[in-house]
């Protein structure tokens, strides 16, 4: 046990998030300063930090100047549009980055994690192929075959991922994804479209001087490549639970540093197959929230402080809901919580987002049951109940 840890610490969270707000929470728990960063203000990890910044994080003279300002222990990011060489200069000067610098750069792009596994690691992936432009588009989708899943190589909760029929849906799926793509690319990464029993996310704990521990398994539904609702423990079997745990340990002993990954992984009747990878906590993690006696927040702030976790306790059959606009609005009010929270073993979380478009994630339901299909109609009943007026 490493008895020479100091805090507080200083932590610099690039992007202000709903998971940067419970991770800010996490860390303020243990008495740590936590300077908020994203390009809008008032953003919900903005709330509860000591203090923030609004700056464009993919303008390096802009990061380079709160990084002067705060002289921060630690960089978190929490999204994934990043100017990511920027960081690796802070490492260089002695800035701690989670996981690392090169981690990061290579975790901001689905291009490169996918051909770090595919490629380097020789793990099972969906095939794939990528584009640039409409026209290569056309040819890779011709490539892997129909139907197939376009994605933008950078972006974050689903945003502009969608499953293509035919060749007439080619050039919506493109435009729909540069649309939605983060970042100054325009590249998409065309998928093999995978018939799977289920999609799971493990949550894996990368520590600096202790082995790598794994969270319960979370299934989850998507619903435009976003995430609608999640629970834990899935139900697979224990051989391909301990395939994941093995591939999710090559993948993240790959990469370095410390702190969780969401892995996600399609489970099929015969196979393992790896999908993406998060270094941070996961929107579908979110569960843990009532799931556990730590929660991924927690885990990820001991993992990267260098922290014990002596044991994760599962409490049993657990899921969350998302909590959505349906409208745009700059006046964003609640109906419905006390109603949600009327009925045993529900918990609820507003993010206290500034503003709200359709589909926009505003909360979530969460629940535990005496089984996972309850846990779930019971999130998903708590959700319905809230409305954005």
């Amino acid at each position: 046990m490493n008895n020479s840890i100091k805090l507080p610490k200083k932590l610099m969270l690039l992007g202000a998030g709903e998971l940067g707000k419970e991770f800010v929470i996490a860390a303020q728990r243990l008495g740590n300063y936590i300077i908020a960063v994203d390009r809008y203000a008032n953003a919900p990890a903005m709330q509860v930090a000591d203090c923030s910044e609004v700056i464009s994080m993919l303008s390096a003279d802009d990061l380079e100047a709160i990084v002067s300002k705060h002289q921060p222990d630690l960089i978190v990011p929490e999204i994934e549009a990043i100017r990511t060489a920027k960081l690796v200069e802070f490492e260089q000067r002695g800035i701690t980055v989670i996981p690392t610098a090169a981690a990061t750069n290579y975790t901001m792009n689905r291009d490169r994690i996918r051909d770090l596994a595919n490629q380097e690691l020789a793990i099972r992936t969906a095939r794939y192929g990528y584009a640039t432009s409409l026209e290569e588009l056309i040819v890779a989708s011709d490539l892997i075959g129909f139907p197939n899943v376009l994605k933008p190589v950078m972006s974050s909760s689903g945003k502009g991922q969608s499953v293509v029929h035919n060749k007439d849906e080619v050039e919506q799926a493109w435009n729909y994804a540069i649309a939605n793509s983060r970042g100054d690319t325009q590249k998409v990464i065309v998928e093999e479209f995978i018939d799977f029993e289920i999609e799971i996310t493990l949550l894996t704990i990368k520590q600096w001087n202790a082995p790598t521990i794994f969270c319960a398994p979370i299934g989850h539904r998507q619903e435009r490549g976003d995430y609608q609702e999640s629970w834990q423990p899935a139900a697979i079997s224990e051989a391909k639970l301990l395939e994941s745990q093995i591939i999710a340990r090559k993948v993240t002993d790959a990469l370095g540093g410390a702190g969780i990954f969401g892995v996600e992984f399609f489970i099929t009747k015969d196979e393992v197959i790896f999908s993406e990878l998060s270094p941070r906590p996961h929107d579908t993690g979110m569960v843990t929230l009532i799931s556990q006696n730590l929660n991924e927040f927690e885990l990820h702030l001991r993992a990267v402080l260098g922290l014990p976790i002596p044991n994760i306790e599962q409490f049993g059959p657990s899921a969350s809901a998302v909590i959505l606009a349906s409208e745009e609005s700059d006046s964003i009010a609640f109906t419905g919580v006390a109603n949600a929270l009327s009925e045993k073993d529900v918990d609820i979380r507003l993010f206290g987002k500034p503003s709200a478009y359709p589909y926009r994630r505003m909360g979530v339901a969460l629940a535990k049951g005496v089984n996972v299909q309850e846990a779930r109609e019971k999130a998903t009943r708590a959700a319905s109940k809230i409305k954005l007026v």
